[in-house]
């Protein structure tokens, strides 16, 4: 690990400075589409202003025979679309895959002053983002890159699960983490073949009573996982994402998967399908009511100290750090979403 002397400098003569504080974005869900599809690609100027991120999948669901149209096809919509305050992201192949140096090589040469960060799949510990954390500085500095390309992980293995804490401080490029459910689940010989969500068989038996049946309370698979991955990431100043639920038919389901990794601490989840693009804009985007509550706290404590009473409830400085969480968020998805503004009592 670098000492902390050194942790900031550039890692190669002319690679742009690294980021000493993260870019503040709503990031409410990371969509993802297939760039190899040219009717896809041709939906992006329309999407760019649905969502909060578009994210161009080179990995997972792209055919090997599609590896290298799915590069050209990102590069190309990289090239041809301004994405303003909207995240250009791509998830390039794994670092042990023919594909990645080419994937990571041609796209920063080409588009890396579009590209907001790069999402790296099955990262097993800190040498796979420091190596692309080095690569990245030497071409950023042979193409002349302005702003450095930051680096997303995703956690889809037992071993990455395990060194999460040394990820998370690998590098200045280090934006955020993913849960990776599908192949965290075969690394860890889980018996699930679901991609995100609970499992029916997983779960408790309430106490025995006097009735015959026992209720059974379906437990979360990822519960644990998502709580050291939130706890990596806020204690770095990163930010943590659910990842993927797979059953597109199933709104209700995935709707209660997103809140209950926003409750946790996550600040967004993947969108896989165009149906969650909405639901993920609802769990994300801070409730009415509690905006509201949290702004009467901030009103009711200037400076954050001493303690006061709001509705019988008593706040005091803890509570007021919370209430600046909820209230700085919303004014971030405001600001994205006009139409809330009101409704949080922001003025314009």
């Amino acid at each position: 690990m670098r000492l902390p002397a050194n942790f900031y400098k550039p890692l190669a003569v002319g690679a742009p400075q690294p980021f000493r504080e993260l870019p503040v974005r709503v990031e409410r869900m990371i969509h993802f589409m297939p760039p190899h599809v040219e009717k896809m690609r041709a939906k992006v100027p329309e999407l760019i202003s649905q969502v909060d991120v578009v994210l161009g999948n080179l990995e997972d669901a792209i055919p090997a025979d599609q590896k290298e149209n799915a590069r050209r096809g990102f590069i190309e919509m990289a090239r041809d679309n301004d994405f303003g305050d909207t995240g250009l992201w791509t998830r390039v192949n794994a670092l042990n895959s023919p594909w990645a140096l080419d994937d990571i090589v041609e796209i920063v040469s080409t588009v890396g002053d579009k590209v907001d960060v790069i999402m790296l799949p099955k990262v097993d510990g800190p040498w796979d983002i420091c190596y692309l954390d080095q690569l990245l500085a030497q071409l950023e500095a042979r193409h002349e890159v302005k702003k450095p390309i930051l680096i997303h992980a995703i956690l889809e293995t037992a071993e990455g699960v395990a060194n999460v804490e040394a990820i998370a401080s690998a590098s200045p490029r280090m934006h955020g983490m993913s849960l990776g459910p599908a192949d965290l689940a075969a690394s860890r010989r889980m018996k699930t073949t679901r991609v995100g969500g609970g499992h029916p068989s997983y779960g408790v038996l309430a106490d025995e009573g006097e009735a015959a049946a026992r209720a059974f309370y379906q437990q979360d698979l990822w519960h644990y996982t998502i709580a050291k991955m939130v706890d990596a990431c806020a204690s770095r100043g990163l930010s943590a994402f659910y990842g993927p639920f797979g059953d597109f038919s199933d709104a209700a389901a995935c709707e209660a998967q997103f809140r209950n990794a926003f409750l946790q601490g996550c600040v967004g989840a993947w969108s896989l399908h165009p149906s969650q693009i909405a639901i993920a804009k609802k769990v994300f985007s801070p409730d009415v009511e509690e905006v509201r509550f949290a702004a009467r706290i901030l009103e009711a404590m200037p400076d954050g100290s001493g303690a006061v009473m709001i509705d019988g409830k008593m706040q005091d400085d803890a509570t007021w750090k919370q209430a600046r969480v909820i209230v700085d968020l919303a004014r971030q998805v405001a600001a994205k979403d006009p139409d809330l503004a009101p409704a949080y009592g922001f003025q314009g």
